[in-house]
């Protein structure tokens, strides 16, 4: 069992949640996610580890309440717990494998849209701690939905608000925020992480191509399983299969072919959309990089 710490409320529907799990806090890098689940009959849910203390023996976590599974979990109260928490699982960030000293010669922005935000922030804290400073753009649809913006101005350089109304920061998209921040405030950036829901990751990876910064995106929301067993979060980079739970969670943005990713996560809604889905993949053949064999049949 994982006892439940701490709960918070970052917004309507989204929660914060720190969890006792020494093994996972001692072995966990930024980008890794964990799968949770509430009880015998609760759904497995993977998450993204917002923040991690291996010295306390915790982890913390940031959902939203989409589903019956996720809405058990918010019924959590302090002192509660999760019958499993497995991880870390997934690759850690590219960057915590980079030599410290080319990692100080980057200039990085982070762009989290919504819930994205939480799996940001254990990225920028980290470089923080190597005494890095990146900056960080946070979007949102208005003030009340933002998350996480006081932990983030204590570890970033620099952060910016952008929300869809207006109500706080930026008046748009993310997109027009990093614009102006390239364009007319003359920022230079080697490397853009971008992290939220599909279609923001898109538009982003379109601009930021444009403006000639590599990116990297992750690719969390569309994973089901967790585990290269179901098939769900199959995506094409760079014209070769891979699975966000097994080979990423984190990809090249301007390889990633989002129009295949946005179209399969919308399917796997269904019932019927994920029979199609199996009988696409016996079509053509395809085999989860895990070496289970199973293809889309589970």
């Amino acid at each position: 069992m994982y006892r439940l710490l701490e709960k918070r409320l970052l917004a309507t529907n989204i929660y914060y949640m720190k969890v006792e799990a020494p093994r996972i806090a001692r072995s966990c890098l930024p980008g890794q996610f964990v799968i949770v689940k509430t009880d015998d009959k609760g759904e497995r849910i993977p998450l993204t580890i917002c923040d991690y203390d291996a010295q306390a023996g915790t982890i913390a976590i940031v959902f939203q309440t989409v589903g019956s599974s996720t809405y058990q979990m918010a019924l959590l109260e302090e002192g509660n717990a999760f019958q499993d928490v497995v991880g870390p699982l997934g690759n850690p960030s590219d960057m915590t494998g980079e030599a410290l000293e080319d990692l100080k010669k980057e200039s990085i922005l982070f762009i989290g849209g919504g819930v994205g935000t939480a799996p940001v922030y254990p990225q920028v804290k980290w470089l923080c701690e190597k005494g890095i400073a990146s900056d960080v753009i946070i979007g949102a649809r208005s003030k009340e939905q933002l998350i996480l913006v006081e932990e983030m101005q204590k570890v970033a350089g620099n952060v910016y608000i952008a929300t869809d109304d207006g109500t706080a920061g930026f008046h748009g998209m993310v997109t027009g925020r990093l614009k102006q921040l390239v364009q007319e405030e003359g920022k230079h950036y080697s490397k853009a992480i971008v992290i939220g829901p599909m279609p923001m990751m898109r538009a982003a990876c379109q601009l930021t191509k444009e403006l000639g910064i590599p990116t990297i995106v992750s690719i969390n929301t569309i994973m089901v399983d967790g585990t290269g067993m179901c098939g769900a979060c199959r995506v094409t980079v760079g014209g070769k299969v891979k699975f966000a739970c097994v080979d990423g969670p984190e990809f090249d943005g301007h390889l990633l072919d989002f129009d295949e990713a946005i179209r399969r996560q919308g399917m796997y809604k269904t019932e019927e959309g994920r029979a199609r889905l199996k009988e696409l993949e016996r079509e053509q053949g395809i085999q989860h990089s895990c070496g289970c064999g199973h293809g889309g049949d589970k």
